[in-house]
């Protein structure tokens, strides 16, 4: 079965001149059929971004894990972008996300999105490391790197751009310097 056909008796839900349908799929997974791209979706706020990750962290505490999730974001030309969650980890937060705000409207679906997409930054970006500290018992992380999860813009695969997030995150790091790579300087200006 395609996406489109997982759709066909599905109730859309108006989102802020948008639509989010949503329909089931095998094995108790749920789909999404999103009418605007990932880089279309909204800002949210600091605070709700850090309650997210705290109810993420909780339910996976409680081992709440959550269904696989698929999304197909359409874009005005036609053209769109799939990402499956499937992940157990990545199940289980979407699933608190899902439960505390709901990812049927486009503020909780851009919230969800970038608690994953922090996640998937600070798996891979050394230079991250001095805002962050991991323990079993949770994550602390800097203020400044929820406030700039909250406010950059997804890219089109639902992740953030990271040249572009550390330029973001230095705005709200006062007397902190983070090196950028060689490859990614701007200009020779030091």
């Amino acid at each position: 079965m395609n996406v489109e056909e997982q759709y066909q008796d599905d109730d859309s839900r108006p989102v802020s001149g948008q639509t989010i349908r949503i329909g089931g799929g095998p094995g108790g997974a749920v789909t999404y059929l999103i009418d605007l791209p990932p880089e279309a979706l909204p800002s949210v706020c600091k605070r709700d971004l850090e309650l997210a990750w705290y109810a993420a962290r909780e339910a996976a505490i409680a081992d709440r894990w959550g269904s696989v999730r698929a999304f197909r974001f359409n874009r005005p030309d036609g053209s769109h972008t799939d990402l499956a969650l499937a992940d157990r980890d990545a199940s289980c937060w979407v699933g608190a996300v899902d439960r505390t705000v709901g990812i049927a409207t486009t503020r909780g679906l851009s919230l969800c999105l970038r608690l994953l997409a922090l996640v998937d930054l600070l798996a891979r970006a050394t230079w991250a490391q001095p805002l962050f500290k991991l323990a079993r018992d949770g994550a602390e992380l800097h203020p400044a790197l929820l406030r700039a999860a909250a406010s950059q813009p997804l890219t089109a695969e639902a992740r953030f751009d990271e040249a572009g997030f550390r330029l973001r995150l230095s705005r709200f790091i006062a007397g902190f310097h983070l090196e950028a790579p060689l490859g990614d300087r701007l200009s020779g200006v030091h």
